[in-house]
This record gives C-alpha cells, sequence and structure tokens, in this order.
C-alpha cells in the first residue's frame, strides 16, 4: 500500500495513462469519422497491425522516424481502401469483410516479417521516437513529467480531438458525414455522393488506425512481434461506443482504457499478490464491463452497416 501514496507512483502511472491511452484515441477518432458515415469498420485491429508493421520496416530500412510514420499510416490505408471496396462498392456484410482484413493482416506482417528477417526472427529493434520535452514546462512539479515529456505523436492526438469534434459538428462536411449514417437515401437525393464520402471516411479511418499502429512500433514498444496490437482495435471500436461517437467522449474513454492497462502494469510492478495473468485481464475486462453498461444507451448512426446502392434509389 505504500507504493499508492508515493508521488512517484502516480506521476508513472498518469504518464503511462496517457502513453497506453495515445493508440486507442488514434483509432477511435478514426472510427468514429468511419461510423458516422454507416461504416462499421471491425478491421481496426488489422489496419493498426499493418501500420505497427509497415511503420517499424519503414523507419529499419530508411533510418527515418518521418518515413517510419507515413508507412504505417500507408500500412492502414492499404487495408481501408479494400475495406472501403468490399463495404462501399460490393456492399459485403462490414462484419464478416473485417474480420477477414484482420485475419489477412495477422498473416500478412508474421509472413512478411519472417521473409525480411529469416525463419527465427530475432528482436530487431529500430530507432525510436524520444519524448519531445517541452522547454520549462517539462520542470513542472507533479504535471511536467507526466503531460510535457510525451512523444510528439501523443500531442498530435490529442490535438486532434477538438479539431476532427469541429469538422463533424461546425462544418457542412461534417454534416453531410453524419447525413449518411442515418439516412443515405435522403443525402443522396440532396445531391451529396453517398459512395465518395463513405469510401473517404474509411480511407480517414484507416490512415488514423496505421498511425496508432506505428505509435506503438516506433514508440514505447520500439519492435515488432506477432500480433503485437494485442486486442487494441477491438478495445478502439469499444472506445467509440462508450464515447457516444463523439471525439470527447472517445478522449475520456481512451484515457480509461489506457488507465486500467497502465495499471495492471503498476499492480505487477509492485509485487501484488495476485496471479499475473488476472492483471492482465484488466482492459479487456474492463472493455466488456463498459460494452454491458452501454447496451441500450448509446444511439448509433441508424444505417450503421447497411450498404447502400447509388443506382438502385
Amino acid at each position: 500500500m505504500e507504493a499508492f501514496l508515493k508521488e512517484a507512483f502516480w506521476v508513472s502511472f498518469l504518464f503511462a495513462t496517457i502513453r497506453m491511452a495515445t493508440p486507442l484515441l488514434l483509432a477511435s477518432l478514426g472510427e468514429i469519422v468511419s461510423e458516422r458515415s454507416g461504416v462499421f469498420n471491425i478491421g481496426l485491429e488489422g489496419m493498426m497491425l499493418m501500420g505497427a508493421f509497415c511503420g517499424f520496416l519503414g523507419l529499419y530500412l530508411t533510418d527515418s522516424l518521418f518515413i517510419g510514420i507515413l508507412a504505417g499510416m500507408a500500412g492502414g490505408l492499404f487495408l481501408a481502401i479494400i475495406s472501403a471496396y468490399l463495404s462501399v462498392t460490393l456492399g459485403v456484410d462490414q462484419i464478416v469483410s473485417g474480420i477477414a482484413l484482420n485475419i489477412f493482416a495477422a498473416g500478412f506482417t508474421s509472413s512478411f516479417y519472417r521473409i525480411i528477417f529469416g525463419l527465427t526472427p530475432p528482436q530487431v529493434e529500430s530507432s525510436r521516437m524520444v519524448p519531445l520535452g517541452i522547454p520549462w514546462l517539462k520542470d513542472l512539479p507533479f504535471f511536467g513529467p507526466i503531460f510535457f515529456k510525451q512523444v510528439p505523436l501523443v500531442y498530435v492526438a490529442f490535438a486532434l480531438v477538438p479539431f476532427l469534434w469541429f469538422i463533424l459538428f461546425r462544418t457542412t462536411i461534417g454534416l453531410q458525414v453524419r447525413s449518411l449514417g442515418e439516412h443515405p437515401l435522403a443525402a443522396d437525393i440532396a445531391g451529396i455522393k453517398v459512395a465518395r464520402l463513405r469510401y473517404l471516411s474509411v480511407l480517414l479511418a484507416g490512415l488514423f488506425a496505421g498511425l496508432g499502429g506505428a505509435y506503438l512500433s516506433l514508440g514505447p514498444l520500439n519492435m515488432f512481434s506477432d500480433n503485437m496490437i494485442a486486442g487494441r482495435g477491438f478495445i478502439a471500436l469499444a472506445v467509440v461506443i462508450f464515447g457516444r461517437l463523439n471525439p470527447f467522449g472517445a478522449l475520456g474513454a481512451a484515457l480509461l482504457f489506457g488507465a486500467t492497462e497502465a495499471l495492471q502494469l503498476r499492480l505487477q510492478a509492485i509485487g501484488l499478490d495476485i496471479p499475473y495473468q488476472f492483471l492482465l485481464m484488466l482492459p479487456y475486462v474492463a472493455t466488456v464491463v463498459a460494452l454491458i453498461g452501454l447496451i441500450g444507451k448509446t444511439r448509433l448512426p441508424a444505417a450503421l452497416g447497411v450498404p447502400y446502392n447509388e443506382a438502385n434509389r
């Protein structure tokens, strides 16, 4: 119990909470746009995994962090293009196609990692993102190490929250995106290009998911391994629901889930007399409990997951 009373514990815990919440926040922000447009992107896990792999590979081959980040976003975008084609153009069941993409990403990244680094790949580590360390602010007592010694992508993720909220709820393009999720036929009659805007929404979700995956392989973990996303894509889907498809709500939900992950790591570190397997379950148990509590309470777009064919109006 003494560890909980020390300032160092809370500084470390809150710092880790923000760090753990960042990939969830990035993926969920893109998913909010996708779901608002009527496309349920189950393939988020695969997009994050592809982003993690491509980001790591891009940095490893070029030793450029910028190229690594761009490669991670491109990896997520690649799967998003496939997802959009299946969901929007072909009208395939979005849950089935999303699961297929997740399986494809797991096999693709695992296979190509071994092709590049060998059948028994070593733990190849690349250069990593380093904390930004904002001058003066980083030296503030208590709050400085928590908020002002994070890697740059953390600040990008948090800055995207108000920006995306403004775009969705205060601009014409945001109104058009939301109309697709509620009544695509009415949007089509009003002259909105349903397929085009849904494509753009899914592609944006892929970019953000790829960025979230790249954050993991280039930031805290500084490596790539099979299935390293470890369900974070599905937790990001829960973040969207828990946050009621609102960027600010997603921020709060991401911090909550990030806190559970940071807590289980701290509890293991202080040697709490609980089997570590139970501690590892904390983030996933929190996800299930949150979803159970929100059954029937979160209003989803009326046309979410429903294909729309403009030719048949």
